[in-house]
C-alpha cells in the first residue's frame, strides 16, 4: 500500500539563538511590532548572520488568517475581501518572507498587466509580483546598496503607502502590499544616497565579533543545528513560544502607550539640534519608543525607552554628502544626553565617536 509523503519543511536556526548583534535584534523586532516604523537598513560586514537573523524572525512569527489561494495574502475580515464575499474559504499560512533578488526587474517586483487580454476580454488580467506576495509580511533586500535607485524608490513607496500600483497602456491595478521592508549591505560595497537611506525607519549596523570566545560559542551553535536541527530547535522552543507571546502581546498592547508631551518635545529639540531634515526623525523616534515599552509590558514610555532606541533612528539622517559615513550614533547620544540632562557618553560607556574603532 502506498503512503502520501508530507512535503518537506526547511529548518530555520532559531532567533532566540542568535548571539550578539542585539541593535538588529531590537530594531527587527520594533519593525514587526509597529511595521509604520518604516523598515530597518541593516550595514555590516559579511558573515555577521543579517540574513540567518531576519529569515528566523519570520519564522518565530505566528501563522496569520488569509483567505484561501488569495495572491494578496488577505485577511478574512478585510473590507475588500468581504465586499466581494463574506463566504469565502479562509486557511493559516505563516508570515510570509520574499527574498528580492538583486537582479530583479521593476516588473517582477511590481507585477504586469497582460494588455492583450485585458483588450480583448475586457478584463483586468494582472500577474502579481513579488509586492503582492510579500503583503502582510517581511521584504529582504540583501545588498540593497547595489540595487537600482529607481527599484529601491518603487519599494519605499510602496512600504509607506502600505499599496502598489501597476499602470499600463491606460490600465491601473491596485492592491494592497503593507510589508516591513529590511535591507541589508556592506559600507565596503557604497552606502544608499542619503535621500534614500532617510526613508528607512531605523539604521542598525553590525560588526563581527571579536571575542574569541563568543566567536567559539556561534561556531558550535552552528555547527549544533547543522548537525540535529530538529534537537537544536527542540532546546529553544520554550523561549522561541515566550518571545511569539511577548511580540503578540506587544502587538495587542501598543494602541494603549502613551508618550508624554515633555519627551516629545524633548526628542525633536534633538532632531532640530542634530540639524535632521524633515519630520521623519521625530515621528520614527516616537513611534520606535512606544513599540518598545509595549514590547517590554508597559504602557507609558521611559527617558530609558528613547534612550534605547534613538540613535537606531537618527544616526543614518546626519549624512548630508553622499560621501561621508554614517554616524557610529555617538553624535546621537551625545545630543540626546544634553537636552535630556544625563551624563554624555563617552568611549567607555557609549559608543565610539565616528571613526574610532
Amino acid at each position: 500500500m502506498s503512503t502520501v509523503s508530507q512535503p518537506l519543511t526547511r529548518a530555520v536556526f532559531p532567533f532566540t539563538a542568535v548571539i550578539g548583534q542585539e541593535d538588529m535584534k531590537l530594531a527587527l523586532i520594533l519593525n514587526v511590532i509597529d511595521p509604520k516604523i518604516g523598515g530597518v537598513m541593516i550595514m555590516g560586514d559579511r558573515g555577521t548572520g543579517k540574513s540567518t537573523t531576519i529569515r528566523a524572525l519570520a519564522d518565530l512569527l505566528p501563522k496569520i488568517d488569509v483567505v484561501a489561494d488569495d495572491p494578496f495574502n488577505r485577511a478574512p475580515d478585510d473590507p475588500e475581501v468581504q465586499r466581494d464575499r463574506a463566504d469565502l474559504p479562509k486557511t493559516q499560512k505563516k508570515v510570509p518572507m520574499v527574498d528580492l533578488p538583486l537582479g530583479a526587474t521593476e516588473d517582477r517586483v511590481c507585477g504586469t498587466i497582460d494588455i492583450e487580454k485585458a483588450l480583448a476580454e475586457g478584463v483586468k488580467a494582472f500577474e502579481p509580483g513579488l509586492l503582492a506576495k510579500a503583503n502582510r509580511g517581511l521584504l529582504y533586500v540583501d545588498e540593497v546598496n547595489l540595487l537600482d535607485d529607481h527599484l529601491v524608490d518603487v519599494l519605499l513607496d510602496s512600504a509607506a503607502s502600505g499599496w502598489n500600483t501597476v499602470e499600463r497602456e491606460g490600465i491601473s491595478i491596485r492592491h494592497p502590499a503593507q510589508f516591513v521592508l529590511i535591507g541589508s549591505g556592506n559600507p565596503e560595497e557604497g552606502e544608499l544616497r542619503p535621500q534614500l537611506l532617510d526613508r528607512f525607519g531605523m539604521h542598525a549596523e553590525i560588526r563581527t565579533v571579536r571575542e574569541p570566545e563568543l566567536r567559539v560559542q556561534i561556531v558550535e551553535q552552528r555547527s549544533e543545528f547543522d548537525r540535529d536541527p530538529q534537537r537544536f530547535l527542540t532546546q529553544h522552543q520554550a523561549e522561541q513560544d515566550a518571545l511569539q507571546q511577548q511580540i503578540v502581546g506587544a502587538q495587542e498592547r501598543l494602541p494603549q502607550v502613551t508618550l508624554e508631551p515633555e519627551y516629545r518635545l524633548k526628542i525633536s529639540q534633538v532632531c532640530s539640534e542634530l540639524d535632521v531634515d524633515g519630520l521623519r526623525g521625530d515621528i520614527v523616534t516616537n513611534r520606535a519608543a512606544k513599540a518598545l515599552a509595549a514590547y517590554e509590558n508597559r504602557t507609558e514610555v521611559t527617558v530609558e525607552d528613547i534612550q534605547r532606541v534613538i540613535a537606531l533612528c537618527l544616526r543614518h539622517r546626519l549624512r548630508k554628502d553622499p560621501l561621508e559615513s554614517v554616524d557610529s550614533g555617538y553624535k546621537v547620544e551625545k545630543t540626546f544626553s544634553q537636552v535630556f540632562g544625563l551624563a554624555e557618553p563617552t568611549a567607555a560607556n557609549g559608543r565610539q565617536p565616528t571613526g574610532v574603532r
